[in-house]
């Protein structure tokens, strides 16, 4: 396994791995240091199938079974379909999903480390790729932050509501997505998060906020709250912390959902079609103690 960091990115690509064959754990440990390092990390020209792409996203993880997931590989739940293509007058996926900067399960108690998606269709239009997906820098935007703002939002929280990203998808036009249902509702209330938070990989903190899911800084009056999470939102999405990952088929992408901030670019139509399989590794490991086998305990 080599590791090959992006040029100018915080991203970086793997080679000379089959991701068809089952790791054994030092490549889940050297996998688990590169994704703290790195960020998002690319497998290029992966050719695998639904049960061993499943296989491998469950070696970082217990996998989720998201609330909206109505679309998912027969008999693998946990393997959402992310497309705009439609069979048979149904749609295959969820077109719109990650239309928007956010990070994936910040709505839950329990956080997701890592999505990983598997390119099987990607759109093109005069032979250049679309649908391109776009990285934040979390690790580089706490460091980042002025003085002040650090000073101010040191051991508060955010509020966290699945809703506020469902809502504003609906809101988009020509979105198919229905209203959320009671039970979807019930299933994932607001949540609190530290906004600050030490990452279980590399133990320095990231900016764990983003525009998709947070709503209210807990314990500020709504105007000083409103003001502040502008702030945080206008920091993070600047220039420096972007990486942006252009899709090409069988590239199998894993990103870290606690150091990053993602969002999908919708610029192709519905007659180019885009199909991607996608496992979410919910952060049910001791990760520090994976990585860090011989650090002595505190």
């Amino acid at each position: 396994m080599r590791v090959l960091p992006a040029p100018g990115a915080f991203a970086a690509r793997i080679e000379d791995m089959d991701l068809a064959q089952p790791l054994d754990d030092a490549d889940v440990v050297a996998l688990l240091r590169a994704l703290g390092e790195h960020g998002v990390l690319c497998f290029a020209g992966q050719t695998v199938d639904i049960k061993a792409f499943a296989a491998f996203g469950a070696r970082f993880g217990d996998l989720a079974v998201n609330i909206a997931n109505s679309h998912h590989e027969p008999g693998h739940p946990e393997v959402m379909i992310l497309s705009n293509m439609v069979e048979n007058g149904e749609p295959m996926g969820l077109a719109d999903a990650g239309q928007g900067w956010h990070t994936d399960q910040s709505y839950s108690r329990d956080i997701a480390l890592a999505n990983i998606l598997h390119a099987r269709k990607v759109p093109r239009r005069d032979g250049k790729p679309l649908g391109d997906t776009q990285f934040l820098d979390m690790h580089a935007a706490y460091e980042g932050l002025p003085g002040d703002m650090k000073q101010r939002l040191d051991g508060l929280t955010a509020t966290h509501d699945f809703g506020k990203f469902w809502e504003e998808m609906r809101a988009r036009p020509g979105s198919g997505r229905a209203p959320m249902t009671p039970e979807q509702r019930a299933a994932k209330p607001p949540v609190s998060q530290s906004i600050f938070r030490v990452h279980p990989i590399t133990g320095r903190r990231v900016l764990y906020c983003n525009p998709g899911y947070a709503i209210r800084i807990d314990g500020l009056e709504q105007a000083e709250s409103d003001d502040m999470l502008d702030r945080i939102f206008e920091h993070q999405q600047r220039e420096e912390f972007r990486h942006a990952h252009q899709w090409t088929e069988g590239d199998v992408l894993m990103w870290d959902n606690i150091g990053t901030v993602h969002r999908a670019i919708a610029d192709y139509a519905p007659d180019e079609p885009r199909y991607m399989r996608r496992v979410q590794v919910m952060a049910t490991k001791d990760y520090t103690a994976i990585v860090h086998p011989d650090a002595q305990a505190p």
